[in-house]
């Protein structure tokens, strides 16, 4: 079946089925050019979400990521964004594959289809040509056969007129022989025209217009055919970066079983771990006792409990929630103990390995310098001269700044295990006079007396706050900024300095958190 047979007389039909489906190839590229906007749309708002919620970087950020919910947060940002770029190439191949493919086809059907239609006119118009002809030539036959018949009456009637001349009869007669050879002429030329009409229309009907149908239905189905591949390519186009999409979700859905919560754990008592210990029971303060309190109690004031002594002010406790952090310094004075300790490691590593790279690029530079002494033709050792130097200045410098935290690292917080003992046996010392002296027992002061000779240490210079320090480990004591401070022992290189408030407490600060001016 096909249409030129079955639809020899339906052109207006064919028009219109072939319009309609070039329109809906248009429709469908137009379908595909919005889905691949939105796509793309899609993929620009994931990886502009991906790249919102990826650290940025700073110190606290890079902390963070040490966790492991962190670093799989991370990791599922990196997919997002993974996944951005497969949408990308969704709406790239839908563009390139279908759009411009389909377009470029569709421009040609609509030529193809134009020809088609133009040829089916010309026939048309040939046929209504000839028709008119034989229409003409109908009427023309017609009309002289009309004629011939008045001329054939005329000349009998003259022929039987007896007043009419012979003369008259000749002529009549002679012009009714012409009009019937006219009429014959124009039947001839009539039925010659009848015939090539009928031969034309033949060809128009059996050959021209069902060639020209079955054209432009061969057209349709490749068209049917052409839409069909591009409705294909649409799913296939999502099922070629289907397996790419699911790695990326399995990676997520990996960055989660990733997740450790006891290893987060270590890792943050691994960062913020100080290294001190936790403060000790406050002492009790009796003071009824020194209603009782002998003369030579007096001579050593009131006594103080080891906390006090050791310039742990009472007003202000060991607090959890501290307000202000104290300004960073180089030597990581201002960091616990232990962070310190690891933050001093960590800069002797980085240090450690910068200079071995400068070492390899100066053992590099001498092997070059000999090569060019031995074959000038390779170059100028001159020419190596700055580098060397250069080198040469730089593992200096890294040597020295090693050598500068190893001294950092290998130094230890002061020993105040003497000064704590001077104390204790102080507070001792008062406590058991004042017990003899209750029981009627003579004291001996010989210890007193040894520990009257020795005079508090004479303070060495002044020392003013710049920061506030909390004096929260046990040998520190607490200071406000602005506030003024007697130097009783100079930092020893380890970054604390010993010094004494004028109510006698006694305790060490970093050196860093205070302008020292020392005596003259």
């Amino acid at each position: 079946m096909d249409w030129g047979t079955d639809l020899w007389d339906q052109y207006d039909v064919i028009e219109k089925h072939t319009l309609s489906g070039l329109e809906l190839v248009d429709k469908y590229i137009k379908f595909v050019k919005e889905r691949t906007e939105i796509e793309q749309n899609y993929a620009k708002q994931l990886r502009n979400l991906s790249k919102k919620y990826s650290p940025k970087r700073s110190s606290k950020e890079e902390q963070e990521c040490r966790f492991s919910n962190h670093q799989s947060f991370v990791e599922i940002l990196n997919e997002m964004s993974d996944y951005a770029g497969q949408r990308e190439l969704v709406a790239e191949n839908m563009m390139m594959n279908i759009c411009i493919e389909l377009s470029k086809y569709l421009q040609e059907l609509k030529l193809e289809r134009k020809t088609h239609l133009s040829d089916a006119k010309k026939a048309q118009q040939s046929l209504e040509s000839t028709y008119k002809q034989l229409d003409n030539s109908k009427k023309r036959f017609e009309r002289e056969w009309k004629e011939a018949e008045k001329a054939a009456q005329y000349a009998e009637k003259t022929d039987q007129d007896i007043n009419a001349t012979k003369a008259d009869v000749e002529k009549a007669k002679q012009q009714a022989h012409m009009r019937a050879h006219i009429a014959d002429d124009c039947k001839n030329d009539y039925a010659a025209q009848l015939q090539k009409y009928n031969k034309e229309q033949n060809q128009f009907y059996f050959t021209h217009m069902p060639l020209i149908f079955n054209k432009l239905q061969d057209m349709d189905e490749r068209r049917v055919r052409k839409l069909v591949e591009a409705y294909t390519l649409f799913a296939d186009t999502e099922k070629h970066v289907a397996p790419i999409i699911g790695k990326c979700l399995d990676g997520i859905t990996r960055a989660a079983s990733n997740i450790n919560e006891k290893n987060d754990s270590l890792v943050l008592i691994e960062q913020h771990k100080s290294g001190f210990e936790r403060p000790s029971d406050l002492e009790f303060e009796d003071y009824s006792q020194g209603i009782n309190r002998a003369s030579s109690d007096s001579s050593l004031g009131t006594p103080k409990g080891p906390l006090d002594l050791l310039g742990r002010n009472k007003s202000k406790p060991f607090w959890l929630f501290k307000k202000s952090k104290p300004a960073a310094t180089e030597d990581f004075g201002h960091l616990p103990p232990e962070q310190r300790r690891k933050r001093l490691q960590q800069k002797i590593d980085d240090i450690s390995k910068e200079l071995q790279k400068e070492l390899d690029q100066s053992e590099a530079l001498g092997k070059m310098k000999d090569v060019y002494e031995k074959n000038p033709q390779m170059g100028d050792p001159a020419s190596l001269a700055p580098q060397i130097t250069q080198t040469t200045h730089n593992i200096e410098r890294l040597r020295g700044d090693l050598n500068k935290y190893e001294v950092l690292q290998n130094s230890q917080l002061p020993d105040l295990k003497h000064t704590l003992h001077i104390h204790i046996s102080h507070f001792c010392a008062c406590n058991c006079s004042r017990g003899l002296q209750e029981l009627g027992v003579e004291e001996n002061h010989s210890f007193d007396d040894d520990f009257e000779e020795e005079d508090p240490s004479t303070p060495i210079g002044q020392c003013t706050a710049l920061y506030s320090f909390p004096g929260s480990s046990e040998g520190t004591i607490s200071m406000q900024e602005g506030e003024v401070l007697a130097v009783v022992e100079e930092d020893k290189g380890d970054g604390w300095t010993r010094v004494r408030r004028s109510n006698g407490d006694e305790g060490y600060i970093p050196t860093s958190y205070g302008t020292i001016a020392l005596n003259k």
